[in-house]
């Protein structure tokens, strides 16, 4: 049943990626509603999940805000160093960025896509209750993932194969998931962790790359609309989960 329902989340995954190739034209509006999705994502559903999952304070901070410290600066420090590189290799950026930053980026929403399926899987140990209520939520912002893994892949300037390669493997994952809980589970410590530390990578991308970009050509007020309303998508779709 879980991997059945995880197929959900399979299909909204390559539907999220699919809505993000074909508004081209708008790509400014496409950047400033990732944003948006991505913030919400952020702040309302992962944030909360590992705060309540991490454990205890670690010298008087939570350690779900200290791995959320620590993804931001990591996704930081890993972006400047891959362009310190292709710069001293002569190689070109796209706009000033280093792609593999958006192919690891990409990777690391493949990784929470997988821990999505988990808890499909998880939940549905618990009982069908509890696994359909999980499922909803993690089908509803998968559509938000597709969309923000292709998205940043492509922002980054790889090649449109790569972007979909990516958004594929984003689509498989939950469902990858959903059946490993059949072998195993992961101690909700660790998870709390993990959840903790692509937040904050995933902020960085959001504040530092994605929305300084939707507005760098465009700076129009549809483009801030398109933010809050992504993250009031996020919002939605956690008040309806619980």
């Amino acid at each position: 049943m879980a991997v059945f329902v995880a197929l959900g989340a399979f299909l909204m995954t390559l539907a999220g990626g699919w809505t993000a190739q074909r508004v081209t034209d708008r790509r400014h509006l496409v950047l400033g509603l990732a944003g948006g999705l991505m913030l919400g994502v952020v702040g309302l559903d992962l944030l909360p999940e590992a705060l309540e999952a991490a454990g205890g304070p670690v010298f008087g901070v939570p350690a779900a805000l200290l791995l959320f410290v620590a993804g931001f600066l990591v996704a930081h420090l890993v972006e400047r160093l891959l362009a310190v590189r292709q710069a001293a290799h002569g190689a070109e950026e796209a706009n000033g960025r280093a792609p593999q930053v958006g192919l690891t980026a990409a990777a690391a929403m493949v990784g929470h896509s997988l821990m999505d399926g988990v808890a499909i899987g998880a939940a549905f140990q618990v009982g069908q209750g509890m696994g359909l209520a999980v499922a909803l939520a993690v089908i509803a912002h998968d559509f938000a993932d597709g969309f923000n893994t292709y998205t940043i892949a492509s922002l980054y300037g790889n090649a449109r194969r790569k972007a979909l390669a990516m958004l594929f493997a984003d689509a498989v994952a939950p469902v990858v998931g959903a059946a490993s809980t059949l072998l195993f589970s992961i101690p909700e410590q660790l998870l709390g962790g993990y959840l903790g530390f692509f937040g904050g990578a995933l902020l960085y991308l959001a504040a530092a790359e994605i929305l300084p970009e939707a507005h760098h050509e465009h700076p129009a007020r549809s483009t801030v609309l398109c933010t809050i309303a992504g993250a009031a998508f996020i919002w939605l779709v956690v008040g309806i989960a619980d």
